[in-house]
């Protein structure tokens, strides 16, 4: 009998006992093709002896050192490497465990900007509906998934919410995909004129939406558009890269494969690659001397910040990637996947998009394609589908909501950037199986 508080109370996981290259082993010898780096995060596989080796040195020489009283070379050599890479004058880097610890840092620190800057009526913040931010309070506030929102909403700050970029369902017929994207570009600045130039303080979103939407990414001139008003109104630009970032989309920030700088990015998942719990909030230099030339101290912080054997991981992760053009990798076995995927589902009767950049793919599941309808949604698809590839032995990501967060059905596939052209061929068999099982 488990006392571990499970994810879903009637269900008894495996035990995972061994991970090997793209591939889980549990306790029954079962393998698992992890076509989904669990949640897009074993972006270097299973059992990397680089890796595993930083973490077992630093580990041996120096554990923890609370970040109250000192530094340590593992988050000094990371903070470095990472900012040499960034985009623009992303010039510091604030150190956390994971992403919901990450976006939560950043609406924090958009906040205490303005309060340092003596603008403290710039509270407002404005993110996507369908985005996914975390599940810390402030975190899931920003994000717009309904059904992840609903029980807690009493808890929860108020936060604008505009239409995301998603080209399959809200791009008019006989609009280009120019236009569009400018139309729904154009929701952020009426929306910080309805609630007050001056009172808006950050837009928030991710370059490609994960979890909640299904690897969509903007049309082209999207977030230039949308960089263009946060520079117009004076409002912050926060970057949502947690799971679209470090690689998994072809660049190593993914902002990058859009020309835009941000003036907040949230990184973590493939940071650490799962060897280490670690995530990061990284910020312009305008930013860090606001807080630097006013009272010197960003009222927030954890326990575990820059955490050395975590800051280790995540210094030999980004090396690695860096060093064996992992990133490109990552893009080029990104179009192989996106192939296949299209070879086997281009014409099915109920895959209505493919979409995704690099090894950040989704699949989305509908009932009629000409009409776009989604399955209803107690047939339970995503759910079935995620039964059926684990029961073929592919990990995947299955979530329903895709449309607004009761309707609609979505596979998400983030593989190892390691993945061969032979697994990728037998993920998108699994993936095959598991949906003719799932279909009503």
């Amino acid at each position: 009998m488990s006392h571990v508080f499970p994810r879903h109370c009637h269900k008894t996981p495996p035990v995972a006992v061994r991970g090997e290259g793209c591939y889980l082993f549990d306790s029954d010898g079962r393998k698992y093709l992890d076509g989904s780096g669990g949640a897009a995060v074993s972006c270097l596989g299973h059992g990397d002896a680089d890796v595993i080796k930083a973490v077992q040195d630093q580990v041996a020489s120096l554990a923890f050192a609370h970040t109250g009283f000192l530094t340590s070379e593992p988050a000094e050599a990371l903070a470095d490497l990472l900012v040499a890479h960034a985009p623009g004058n992303i010039d510091r880097v604030y150190f956390v465990s994971g992403g919901s610890e990450a976006t939560e840092a950043a609406i924090k620190l958009a906040r205490q900007y303005f309060v340092e800057k003596g603008a403290p009526e710039r509270r407002h913040l404005i993110a996507r509906k369908q985005s996914y931010h975390g599940n810390t309070l402030g975190a899931l506030a920003a994000g717009g998934n309904a059904l992840r929102k609903r029980q807690f909403a009493p808890l929860l700050i108020e936060v604008s919410h505009i239409a995301p970029c998603y080209e399959y369902m809200l791009r008019d017929a006989g609009e280009s995909a120019t236009d569009y994207g400018q139309r729904a570009a154009q929701e952020l600045e009426d929306e910080i004129l309805r609630l007050g130039p001056d009172t808006v303080m950050a837009f928030m979103a991710e370059p490609v939406v994960g979890a909640t939407l299904g690897a969509v990414p903007a049309v082209a001139g999207y977030f230039k558009r949308i960089r263009e008003i946060c520079d117009r109104y004076g409002v912050l630009l926060i970057l949502d890269e947690v799971m679209c970032g470090m690689g998994r989309t072809g660049h190593l920030f993914a902002c990058d494969a859009d020309g835009i700088v941000p003036d907040i990015l949230c990184i973590a998942k493939g940071l650490g690659a799962g060897y280490q719990p670690i995530g990061a909030m990284l910020c312009t230099d305008m930013i860090y001397d606001a807080i630097k030339d006013g009272s010197g101290f960003f009222q927030h912080g954890h326990t575990y910040l820059g955490h050395p054997v975590a800051a280790a991981a995540g210094h030999a992760v980004v090396r690695k990637i860096l060093d064996q053009k992992l990133a490109q990798r990552s893009a080029a076995q990104g179009e192989a996947l996106s192939k296949a995927l299209h070879d086997r589902f281009g014409q099915h009767p109920h895959v209505g998009d493919i979409r995704g950049r690099g090894l950040f793919q989704g699949v989305e599941l509908v009932a009629d394609r000409e009409t776009k309808a989604p399955f209803d949604s107690t047939h339970g698809l995503a759910g079935k589908i995620k039964s059926a590839a684990f029961e073929a032995g592919l990990i995947c990501y299955p979530m329903p909501g895709t449309r607004d967060g009761r309707m609609g059905d979505h596979v998400l596939l983030a593989p190892p950037f390691i993945i061969s052209n032979a697994q990728i061929d037998e993920l998108v068999d699994k993936l095959g199986t598991a949906i003719e099982a799932s279909l009503p």
